[in-house]
């Protein structure tokens, strides 16, 4: 709740006339309490969670004809049905989350220290909190997904994540809860070591959450951000680990790709894509001595 009864008070204690931003701001919570502005964190992922993949799995459903070619593995079709039990197996934690969320928050706000008045953070701050967030969070979720592949931490956990071998973006969020209490710690590091504003909160969430179901939507296409973000592994990083399965011992890191570099991990997936290298190299061969054409690419490059 901002302390200030009116804009004008707010004002002369910015010692300078409000934004736009920190007009609206005030506008908008000046009246709230702050637990509440701390519950919207959930409200706002859950929308993302619901809205975001939809376009893919509808079209998939029923114009497939678009998005195929793109698919990283097109001879895997998940039913409707199978999308609808992901998503709302997984969107029952939410309204948890919201309850959980307001009993914590006397302790939460001691530990994040989120600012939640005026005035509003610059791009600048920002944008060097959301960098600092993401290589933190990428580190730390890179080891805990190595701890859940081991065979304990895969057959009483993960497992759960990995029943979509072909994953959809609903899978983002599907998962056991004791593995997505273990991954909110990374997820959480950074704010509570560069507190922010609330707002920087809310981006940096719907940030993640939107990479994260890009990465499990299963489609990789020709403007993805893995083609414009170094190290940045996307759909058909992800998608192979998913593919792998239980078996896998690559590919963990979540967003960036530099840790599987770093500790050798990535070798499943080069071999990966060695292979698919070379078949596509024989199969441009076997066109060209029958004189055809053909649409051999299926998303990966």
């Amino acid at each position: 709740m901002i302390p200030y009864a009116t804009a004008a008070e707010a004002e002369a204690a910015l010692g300078r006339a409000m934004t736009w931003a920190e007009a609206a701001w005030y506008q908008y919570s000046a009246a709230m309490a702050d637990s509440w502005l701390h519950c919207h964190t959930t409200f706002i992922l859950f929308v993302i969670y619901t809205i975001t993949p939809l376009p893919l799995v509808v079209l998939e459903q029923f114009a497939p004809s678009v998005v195929l070619p793109y698919k990283l593995q097109p001879r895997v079709r998940l039913p409707l049905a199978a999308s609808l039990r992901c998503y709302m197996e997984a969107a029952c934690f939410f309204p948890l989350a919201v309850g959980f969320q307001l009993v914590s928050y006397p302790v939460a706000v001691k530990i994040l220290r989120t600012r939640m008045g005026l005035p509003l953070p610059s791009v600048r701050e920002a944008v060097a909190q959301l960098v600092v967030y993401s290589l933190l969070e990428d580190y730390l979720s890179y080891w805990i997904h190595r701890l859940l592949h081991t065979q304990w931490g895969y057959e009483k956990i993960h497992r759960v994540h990995h029943e979509f071998t072909a994953p959809t973006g609903f899978a983002m969020s599907y998962s056991h809860w004791a593995e997505n209490l273990l991954l909110s710690i990374p997820a959480l590091s950074g704010p509570v070591i560069v507190p922010c504003h609330i707002t920087t909160q809310w981006l940096w969430f719907s940030i993640r959450l939107i990479e994260g179901i890009n990465t499990h939507s299963g489609y990789h296409f020709p403007f993805s951000p893995s083609k414009l973000i170094p190290f940045y592994g996307g759909a058909a990083y992800h998608d192979y680990h998913h593919y792998a399965g239980g078996r896998s011992q690559s590919n963990f890191a979540p967003l960036f790709t530099y840790c599987d570099y770093i500790y050798r991990t990535d070798k499943g997936y080069r071999y990966h894509k060695l292979k698919q290298a070379k078949l596509k190299s024989l199969e441009e061969n076997n066109v060209e001595k029958k004189g055809g054409t053909t649409a051999f690419d299926n998303g990966k490059d």
